[in-house]
């Protein structure tokens, strides 16, 4: 009995130490305390993208008030449905008063998870497990990480974007290649 016991022993130790790599590999991946974290982000949309330092004139000279800048205004909107996990909010794109672009996510609400991000993208948003995993098939812009998984935040859109080009906005797992959730975007 104690025989088999010995022979025995350094199999289960090889099984032990694959099991122990197997686990810490699918925690690595998967990140699955995320699913029990929130990061709520509350950012205000910007009236521009960068504000100039403000001069005072010189003295002597009478000051003048600038021209009113433009109100931002929303250029196509849209709102998320859901796929790989719940997610609802509403994404707009908005036009500054200095002429550049925001990608605003509004009372956004998903998952977390590993290594998400924001695509603008040409593809079609379709419902359910059809939709997960088209927003990679072709043209696409990165706009970062994530914030957070809950609130409102803006994703400045590079300059050099044509917004004639892209149709809608995906919560994008990088890790898994899957969207989380996305919208279609229709003109305002």
């Amino acid at each position: 009995m104690a025989r088999g016991w010995i022979s025995s022993r350094p199999v289960v130790l090889a099984v032990a130490v694959v099991a122990v790599a197997v686990i810490g590999v699918g925690m690595y991946l998967f990140q699955p305390w995320k699913l029990w974290q929130d990061e709520t982000v509350q950012e205000a949309l910007p009236s521009t993208a960068a504000t100039a330092p403000t001069v005072p004139p010189p003295s002597g000279t009478s000051s003048t008030s600038p021209p009113a800048q433009p109100e931002p205004r929303t250029v196509s909107t849209g709102q998320l449905i859901s796929h790989e996990h719940t997610t609802t909010g509403t994404v707009k794109i908005v036009r500054l008063a200095d002429g550049s672009h925001t990608l605003r996510l509004e009372n956004l609400d998903t998952s977390n998870g590993p290594d998400l991000h924001v695509w603008l993208t040409d593809a079609p948003v379709k419902e359910g497990k059809a939709g997960w995993e088209v927003f990679d098939d072709g043209k696409y812009v990165s706009l970062g990480k994530l914030k957070g998984n809950k609130g409102d935040q803006n994703y400045v859109l590079p300059a050099d974007v044509d917004l004639s080009q892209y149709t809608s906005v995906s919560i994008w797992c990088d890790r898994f290649n899957v969207s989380f959730g996305a919208a279609a975007l229709a003109k305002a």
